[in-house]
């Protein structure tokens, strides 16, 4: 019980020493996140180049919001809602480049785990679905956590992971 107090305080130290501008302390919180913050993205965007842009783009505003996190335990689930927000604006600006550039014939990027049926089976469901799936599932993050961090009920929590579950199912009978 004593170590979990004590990683406890040292996490909490640790975002105490970013907020008030200690830069290795920042650093170290985004290096400490920084595989939950991959999976996240790329759990919602598809583009290598879109997943690092959302990524950076977090990290910039997790830096210059720092202070406005109100309570430091929630460090990941704050910064997670950030890289939710990135993602989602950066989908919206592609929707709106690929209006316009509807004749394009752009190369895809070809991720070296999309031969994975269950990626690819995740990476078909519609957005709130995949949202919900890779946060409870890659991100073990709880239904109580997810509602929070995606400001919907936990009920709608769990029914979209029922859903996913069920296509999820589906789609993985037809490989």
């Amino acid at each position: 019980m004593e170590l979990i107090s004590f990683l406890n305080y040292k996490k909490k130290s640790t975002v105490a020493k970013a907020k008030s501008g200690d830069n290795d302390a920042f650093l170290a919180l985004i290096n400490e996140n920084r595989l939950n913050v991959y999976r996240v993205a790329r759990g919602i965007l598809k583009s290598e180049h879109d997943i690092e842009d959302a990524i950076q783009n977090t990290v910039i505003k997790a830096y210059e919001k720092i202070n406005t996190l109100k309570k430091d335990e929630f460090f990941k689930t704050w910064l997670i809602r950030i890289l939710i927000n990135e993602c989602n604006e950066i989908i919206r600006k592609n929707k709106k480049i690929e209006n316009i550039n509807k004749d394009s014939n752009e190369e895809k990027y070809n991720d070296t785990y999309e031969n994975i049926d269950l990626i690819n089976a995740i990476n078909g469901l519609n957005e709130e679905l995949r949202i919900t799936t890779v946060l409870f599932y890659f991100e073990d993050m709880t239904i109580k956590d997810i509602s929070a961090v995606l400001k919907i009920p936990e009920g709608t929590v769990r029914s979209r992971l029922s859903r996913a579950r069920e296509k999820l199912r589906e789609r993985m009978r037809e490989v």
